[in-house]
C-alpha cells in the first residue's frame, strides 16, 4: 500500500517521515457549506494514500472564534462544529491509521481564545480573584493606569495588552483575543497535561507545539532592551521542566512532538531536542533560505551539524500556512526572505519560480531527517491575491492594512478543473476566494499529465520509501561548482547510494558518475547535462 509506513521503522517513523500538513478549512468540503471540513478530508484519503505521505499534521481543529485561523483555542476537547464532531474525528484518525497514515495533531499551549471558560470566568471573578491567576493581568501604570504595564510589541504588532473596563490590563502576545495562560500556576500545567492524554487515548501519534519556546514569563514581567536584558517571555528555563513532564506523557502512548522553536542561538536551541525532550523541531533556516547554493548550503550544513549532538533527527520543510507559497517565494528577485513581511503587488516570475519549487522539493526530500509538505505545495499553488474586503488574517488589521496578511495561502485547494468553485466541494462561495486560474491547477488534471507537481511529488515520495539509499543516516557533499548542490547519501550494507544534483546556476551542470538516472525535476539536456533550476536523482 502506497502510504503504509507502520511496521518496518516502529517508534522510528518520525525520524524518516514525509508528513503532510493539513489547513482543515481549505482542505477539502465535504458537507458545502464553504468550510473545508473533517468530512472532506476523509473522502480523500485516498489521494494522500496515492500521495505517499506518512502522517498528517493538522492545524487546530478545535472549538474555537477563528480570530486567528483557530489558534485562538475555546475548548480543546471539542472539533469546532464548522469542522464536524468529535466523533468524526476519531474516525478519521482511525481510517487514515487503517491506511498507514498517522495523526499530528496542534497544541497551542501560549494562550486560548478569549472565549474559553477559563477567560470568561476570570473576566466575571474580576480583579484579585482566583480565576485571574491563570492568566497575566496586572494594574496599569500612569496616574490612573491608562498606561500598560510594560512596553513589550505584540508578535502582530502594537501592545500586546488590552485593558478592561474594570482598569486591569491582560497579556496577550499575539492578538487581544488570544489571551496568554500564566504557566506558573500548577493548574495550566494540568490541564495541559490531561488534554495530551485525552488526544493520545483518541490514537493521535504526536503533537505539534505551537510557539513552543514563549510560554514562561518572568513573573515581573519587566520591560528589557533586546540584547542586554534576559528576555522576559523567551527561551526561559523553566520551560524544559514543562516539556520533560510532557515528554514523559507522550512515552507513554509511543508518541511524538514537533516543537515551533524559533531560536537563533544553536546552543540553545539544541537543548529543546535532549532525549527526554522534544523529539524535533521544526527548522526554519533552511525554509528562509533564498534560492542561493551557497546559502541553502550552509543552511543544511547548520541544521545537521545542530542536530547531531543530541541525536535528534532534522526536519525540512519549504513551506506552511503561515509562509508565502514556495513558487511565488522562489519566483521573486530577491536576495532574503522575511516570515513576516508579504507585500500587495509584488512581481513574481512563476515559471521561473515553478522551476525552483520542482528542484526544490526533490532537495528537501532527499536530505536525511523528517519532511513536511504544506497542503497545495505538490499541486504547484502559488500564493494568491485576496480582494481587500475579503482579508481575514488579523496581521492585516494589525498591521494597519500594510500587511496583506497569511491568507493568500491558505485558499482552498483545487480538486477538479470542471466542478463549481475547482472542485472544493463547496455549494456556495468558499471562505476565501479563488483565483480565476485555479482550475488549471486542480488535482484531476494533473493526475493526467505526468508531468505535473503532482505525478513529481509522488514519484518522488514512492522512491523517497523504496530506494535504500534514503535510509542512509548521513549525507557527503560532492565536488562540483559553486552554483550546484551536490551529495551523497551512502547506505553501509547494500552498497548503493543516492545521489542528488541541483543546479542553482545559470549554465548546464555536468552530472557526477552514476549507475541510473531516478528522478528528474524537469529534463535534462541534449547532452545530458542538468540545466538550470533543476535537480535529479541518481543511483550510485
Amino acid at each position: 500500500m502506497a502510504g503504509s509506513s507502520l511496521e518496518p521503522a516502529g517508534r522510528a517513523w518520525w525520524r524518516h517521515a514525509a508528513i503532510y500538513q493539513i489547513y482543515v478549512r481549505s482542505f477539502a468540503d465535504g458537507d458545502g457549506d464553504g468550510t473545508g471540513d473533517l468530512a472532506g478530508v476523509r473522502a480523500r484519503l485516498p489521494y494522500l494514500v496515492e500521495l505517499g505521505v506518512d502522517a498528517l499534521w493538522f492545524t487546530p481543529w478545535y472549538l474555537s472564534p477563528l480570530a486567528d485561523g483557530g489558534y485562538d483555542v475555546a475548548d480543546y476537547r471539542t472539533i469546532d462544529p464548522a469542522f464536524g464532531t468529535l466523533a468524526e474525528a476519531e474516525k478519521l484518525i482511525a481510517e487514515a491509521r487503517e491506511h498507514g497514515i498517522r495523526t499530528i495533531i496542534d497544541i497551542v499551549p501560549n494562550h486560548v481564545s478569549d472565549q474559553h471558560a477559563w477567560f470568561r470566568a476570570a473576566l466575571a471573578a474580576g480583579p484579585g480573584s482566583p480565576e485571574r491567576e491563570l492568566f497575566h493581568f496586572r494594574p496599569g501604570r500612569g496616574v490612573n493606569g491608562e498606561l500598560p504595564p510594560n512596553y513589550w510589541v505584540s508578535e502582530f504588532g502594537g501592545t500586546p495588552w488590552t485593558r478592561l473596563d474594570d482598569g486591569e490590563w491582560y497579556l496577550h502576545l499575539f492578538a487581544p483575543e488570544q489571551p496568554d495562560l500564566n504557566w506558573a500556576h500548577p493548574a495550566v500545567r494540568r490541564e495541559h497535561e490531561d488534554v495530551l492524554r485525552f488526544w493520545f487515548e483518541r490514537g493521535v501519534a504526536g503533537v505539534r507545539i505551537d510557539s513552543a519556546a514563549l510560554l514562561a514569563k518572568d513573573p515581573a514581567l519587566p520591560d528589557f532592551t533586546p540584547g542586554r536584558d534576559p528576555h522576559p517571555y523567551t527561551d526561559r528555563n523553566e520551560l524544559h521542566g514543562i516539556y520533560r513532564s510532557w515528554r514523559a506523557i507522550a512515552d507513554e502512548y509511543d508518541a511524538v512532538f514537533v516543537g515551533e522553536v524559533w531560536l537563533p542561538d544553536t546552543e540553545r536551541f539544541v537543548r529543546y531536542l535532549r532525549p527526554d525532550e522534544l523529539h524535533t523541531a521544526f527548522n526554519f533556516t533552511f525554509m528562509a533560505c533564498p534560492w542561493e547554493a551557497r546559502r541553502l548550503r550552509a543552511a543544511i550544513d547548520e541544521t545537521l551539524a545542530e542536530h547531531a549532538p543530541v541525536g535528534a533527527p532534522a526536519t525540512w520543510v519549504l513551506c506552511n500556512h503561515d509562509v508565502t507559497r514556495t513558487v511565488t517565494r522562489y519566483g521573486r528577485a530577491q536576495t532574503g526572505f522575511d516570515f513576516a513581511a508579504k507585500a500587495f503587488g509584488t512581481p513574481t516570475d512563476h515559471a521561473l519560480g515553478t522551476r525552483r519549487a520542482r528542484a526544490g522539493a526533490l532537495l528537501s526530500l532527499a536530505l536525511p531527517g523528517a519532511v513536511y509538505i504544506y497542503q497545495g505545495e505538490e499541486l504547484g499553488l502559488p500564493e494568491a491575491d485576496i480582494p481587500l474586503d475579503r482579508i481575514q488574517d488579523p496581521m492585516h488589521v494589525r498591521s494597519g492594512g500594510t500587511d496583506p496578511g497569511r491568507d493568500g495561502c491558505r485558499v482552498p485547494l483545487p480538486w477538479s478543473a470542471d466542478a463549481p468553485y475547482a472542485g472544493f466541494g463547496s455549494r456556495t462561495r468558499p471562505w476565501l476566494p479563488q483565483p480565476a486560474s485555479w482550475p488549471s491547477y486542480a488535482a484531476d488534471r494533473q493526475e493526467r499529465d505526468p508531468d505535473s507537481m503532482l505525478c513529481l511529488y509522488r514519484a518522488a515520495l514512492r522512491l523517497r520509501r523504496m530506494e535504500q539509499g534514503f535510509g542512509a543516516p548521513a549525507l557527503g557533499w560532492l565536488a562540483a561548482g559553486p552554483e550546484v548542490l551536490a551529495f551523497r547519501r551512502d547506505t553501509d550494507c547494500s552498497g548503493e547510494a543516492l545521489i542528488c544534483v541541483v543546479n542553482l546556476g545559470r549554465e548546464p551542470a555536468e552530472l557526477p558518475e552514476h549507475r541510473a538516472v531516478l528522478l528528474t525535476s524537469g529534463p535534462l539536456d541534449d547532452a545530458g547535462r542538468l540545466p538550470t533550476d533543476t535537480a535529479v536523482w541518481l543511483r550510485g
